[in-house]
């Protein structure tokens, strides 16, 4: 398995990470964050996303060999879904946030059974609310979810929290402490910054406030 300071650097090496620890970036759910990971960009660096996309395959196959297929969350983790599981040769479906308001009105995309046992793909994972939420989905419709995977993690209590309340297995290819200290050894970070990024993990809900 590769080193989760490995995939971080990627990331940073496409930019899909961006640092701003002396001001903030507000995300959709209205926390100010002096960090901001956008694993889209890397869909545009052929070399960054194949590694990434087969490091995802290799989670899948040495963690989950028993998965009959994957479902990406809309709408980040649909084309990673769906990269792996082309290299897998693995079904492949994807959820949305709730159901369409026309037409079949589906929630999930793409054929499925109950009881395949398939694994969730996200880009990312902050709060863990729409990885859940497409869990649910899954679940409701009587599919058995056998794990999780990510790209990032940003580490907060209550996405671990969530996940295992649902007793997931979950496992993400880097995570918000790798990068910090990645960003710390390679001198984009001071000490007095590579502090205050680790306060606002502590409570981001409340930071900026």
């Amino acid at each position: 398995m590769t080193d989760a300071s490995i995939i971080a650097e990627k990331l940073l090496q496409v930019k899909a990470v961006a640092l701003k620890p002396q001001g903030f970036f507000t995300w959709a759910s209205g926390w100010k964050s002096p960090i901001y990971c956008d694993n889209r960009k890397v869909l545009s660096h052929p070399y960054v996303r194949d590694f990434i996309k087969s490091e995802l395959c290799n989670v899948v196959f040495e963690r989950f060999e028993t998965a009959q297929g994957l479902a990406g969350v809309a709408t980040a983790g649909i084309p990673w879904g769906a990269m792996a599981a082309d290299q897998l040769k693995l079904p492949f479906m994807y959820v949305r946030p709730k159901p369409k308001e026309h037409g079949l009105g589906n929630q999930i995309e793409g054929e499925y059974q109950p009881g395949q046992r398939v694994v969730v793909v996200e880009d990312l994972v902050s709060t863990g609310k729409s990885s859940l939420q497409a869990v649910d989905a899954l679940l409701d419709k009587g599919l058995d979810v056998i794990g999780m995977v990510s790209i990032f993690n940003y580490g907060f209590p209550v996405a671990k929290q969530e996940i295992e309340k649902k007793s997931i297995n979950y496992y993400s290819l880097t995570d918000y402490p790798t990068l910090l200290a990645l960003a710390r050894s390679k001198g984009t970070l001071s000490e007095a910054e590579f502090s205050l990024l680790n306060e606002w993990q502590k409570d981001p809900a409340g930071w900026g406030r």
